[in-house]
Order: C-alpha cells, then sequence, then structure tokens
C-alpha cells in the first residue's frame, strides 16, 4: 500500500516536472519569435524607407507614386508582423 502511494506521488512529480519544461520550451519559443518578428520588420522598414526615399531623390516628379507604393508595402509589412507576434504568442498558451 505504501508502495504504491509513493509510486503515485513519484509519477505526479515526473509529471509536474514535465509540464513545467513545456511551459519553459513554449516561453523560451514565443520569446524568440517575437523578437525574430520585431527585427524583421525593423528591417525591412528601415529598407522600405531608405529605397523610397532614394528613389524619390532620383526622380522627383514620381514622388506620389514612389510614396505611395512605399506605404503600400509598409503597410503590407505591418500586417505580416502582427500575425506573426500573435501565432508567437498563441502558440506559448497551446
Amino acid at each position: 500500500m505504501l508502495m504504491n502511494m509513493l509510486a503515485m506521488l513519484q509519477a505526479a512529480q515526473i509529471d509536474t516536472a514535465v509540464e513545467v519544461a513545456r511551459n519553459t520550451n513554449a516561453l523560451l519559443g514565443a520569446g524568440i519569435g517575437i523578437g525574430l518578428a520585431i527585427v524583421g520588420a525593423g528591417i525591412g522598414l528601415g529598407r522600405i524607407g531608405g529605397q523610397a526615399a532614394e528613389a524619390i531623390a532620383r526622380q522627383p516628379e514620381a514622388e506620389a507614386g514612389i510614396r505611395g507604393a512605399a506605404l503600400l508595402i509598409a503597410v503590407l509589412l505591418e500586417g505580416a508582423t502582427i500575425i506573426a507576434l500573435v501565432f508567437a504568442l498563441l502558440f506559448k498558451l497551446i
């Protein structure tokens, strides 16, 4: 009887340790995913802004078209970044 109770306690401790390890790995993965999404968005937005400024400097008469295209691409990039952040947070909860 005592041995059965000890075995059940050890099994419960192992299950708890496994859950803690899974939670820690989930937090680590979510943190890495969020960091990569933010870094990628920063690099992308920086390149969009820099290339748009360079293009406008080369062809000032096409400023409206260049600005519109750059704004559209920046908005799409921000949308993709928000989706990546949401997915990273959702995977943390699973």
